[in-house]
């Protein structure tokens, strides 16, 4: 689990691909000092396991599942990339919940300044839009952002200029893809508000409530 708060950037020196996927090698001399082989680590908002530790830099082993799903097949030799820590139980939650399971790629559509704020305006696949409410979370490339307002082919965030400065939302061009991860929450409830209904179609005269689907299921197993 990760919180979505990018700590630094790091730069990938190397692109490798190996049967079954790739291996990127990510140069961050003072990023996770203290992190061991078998960890893992948020790049780009993807959750991936540190496989090896090599002058100042970390490599990771990409699946071509992971590939088809998000950026990091289009990571060139130079590119930056946002970097997390796995989350510790006794850290502070500044973001939000952020599993590191990429839902959909995105691309930027606008970025315009506005008082001490940049507007950035995202457009998403029609299916990440179930899972967004205005002042809700949504992870880009990693970043814990706040929804800011909804569009029919997106939504848009104010980002304040730290964030900007400490990630790599700065430097990307209109039209860059970028990793979109929903509210884990919001997945969770829908699900259950699906088997709800469908319940409720089931068995029109009666209302069921968590506990009755609870008492079904033990029933049944």
């Amino acid at each position: 689990m990760f919180t979505g708060l990018i700590e630094t950037t790091g730069i990938i020196t190397r692109t490798e691909r190996v049967p079954g996927g790739m291996r990127l090698e990510v140069y961050a001399p003072d990023f996770g000092r203290d992190m061991a082989i078998g960890d893992s680590v948020a790049v780009e908002g993807v959750c991936l396991t540190i496989v090896k530790f090599i002058r100042g830099a970390f490599l990771v082993d990409v699946s071509d599942e992971t590939l088809q799903r998000t950026t990091l097949g289009r990571l060139a030799q130079g590119g930056h990339v946002n970097l997390e820590r796995a989350l510790r139980l006794s850290d502070r939650l500044g973001g939000h919940i952020v599993s590191g399971h990429v839902d959909a790629v995105g691309t930027l559509a606008m970025r315009q300044g506005t008082g001490n704020a940049v507007i950035y305006r995202f457009k998403a696949p029609a299916g990440v839009a179930d899972y967004l409410v205005e002042k809700g979370s949504i992870a880009v490339d990693g970043i814990s952002l706040t929804v800011a307002r909804l569009h029919e082919d997106g939504f848009s965030a104010a980002v304040v200029p730290h964030t900007e400065e400490s990630t790599t939302l700065k430097a990307k061009p209109i039209g860059a893809e970028v990793n979109l991860e929903t509210d884990m929450f919001a997945k969770y409830i829908r699900r259950y508000v699906e088997g709800y209904m469908g319940a409720s179609k089931a068995r029109p005269a009666a209302r069921r409530g968590l506990g009755d689907l609870l008492k079904d299921l033990t029933e049944g197993s």
